[in-house]
């Protein structure tokens, strides 16, 4: 078992997706399908197995009529975590400096789905969500 995809709720998706593609570096999919309006939402790649999607808080009143899923659309996450090489954790660091994207504190040795992360930090995408970066 793996984990598919999250959903983001987002003001505006190509700018999530622009956050996403050049102060992470994940890789953006669908966006032309997005601007011709042949999907409802863009998303990011993490890797082989998991994408982000990122939703217009837009469509929440939409998602809201589905039956079973009133009240559930549009609400921020806690946070997402990514994990990644030692490098890639430092290369982000590095891009999202560049990109003058703050990030909290590095905090040690903090418990995962992999076990123990020897560093970590949060910091936010343009909608306020949380995201975590961490190395094993």
């Amino acid at each position: 078992m793996h984990l598919d995809h999250i959903v983001l709720w987002v003001e505006d998706p190509m700018r999530s997706v622009e956050f996403f593609e050049h102060a992470v570096g994940l890789t953006a999919m669908r966006v032309d399908e997005y601007r011709a309006k042949q999907v409802q939402y863009p998303s990011v790649r993490v890797n082989e197995t998991t994408i982000i999607d990122l939703f217009p808080r837009a469509a929440a009143p939409e998602v809201n009529k589905i039956p079973g899923a009133a009240g559930t659309a549009g609400h921020l996450t806690n946070h997402v975590c990514l994990a990644m090489s030692e490098a890639e954790f430092a290369e982000l660091q590095a891009r999202l400096t560049a990109h003058g994207i703050a990030f909290g504190r590095f905090m040690e040795n903090q418990f995962g789905a992999c076990g123990s992360a020897p560093k970590a930090f949060y910091f936010r995408d343009p909608d306020g969500n949380v995201l975590e970066a961490r190395h094993y």
